[in-house]
């Protein structure tokens, strides 16, 4: 799938810059671009949202009636394509904030502390950020871990038991 002679989606970065043509689409801020599936016979459409370097979706497109054509784009097909992406891209971003960020609730005795772990994805030096706050949202220690490390109940309350020392 990578028949990508027509412009690039940086050509069309005018936010009031609408087209509407058989095999391109750009609007609300989509570009959708029918493409040549290389693998078969068959074409795919590429839903690329603006800014981005790469489609956020790549699918399947129908033939047209000739059986060798894309079917062209059309409003109904496009509105479909641009919630589709949407949703996608929405998903990817919430799975990513859940591997990124996890919360974990422990007790103290006295009071109930949350424990956040906050991982940084540096590409060179990757980090996480161990904080603990009360019941107010004060935070009450924050220490800097290994990406790697596991948040859990049990590592949690050992960190709260310990003082909030550096986990090793």
């Amino acid at each position: 799938m990578t028949d990508h002679s027509a412009a690039s989606p940086e050509e069309f970065a005018d936010a009031d810059h609408k087209t509407q043509e058989p095999r391109l689409w750009q609007d609300d801020g989509w570009t959708a671009r029918i493409i040549k599936n290389d693998d078969d016979d068959g074409w795919a459409v590429a839903m690329i949202k603006d800014g981005e370097p790469e489609p956020a979706l790549i699918g399947p497109w129908t033939m047209g009636r000739d059986k060798k054509n894309p079917k062209p784009l059309d409003p109904s097909a496009f509105i479909t394509l641009v919630k589709t992406a949407s949703e996608f891209v929405r998903r990817h971003e919430q799975q990513l904030h859940a591997m990124l960020h996890k919360t974990v609730a422990v007790s103290d005795g006295a009071a109930t502390i949350n424990v956040t772990l906050d991982i940084v994805p540096d590409d060179d030096f990757p980090y996480a950020l161990l904080t603990a706050h009360d019941e107010d949202r004060e935070q009450l220690a924050q220490v800097r871990v290994a990406a790697s490390f596991k948040l859990s109940p049990s590592s949690a309350s050992a960190w709260v038991d310990s003082g909030f020392r550096k986990p090793n």
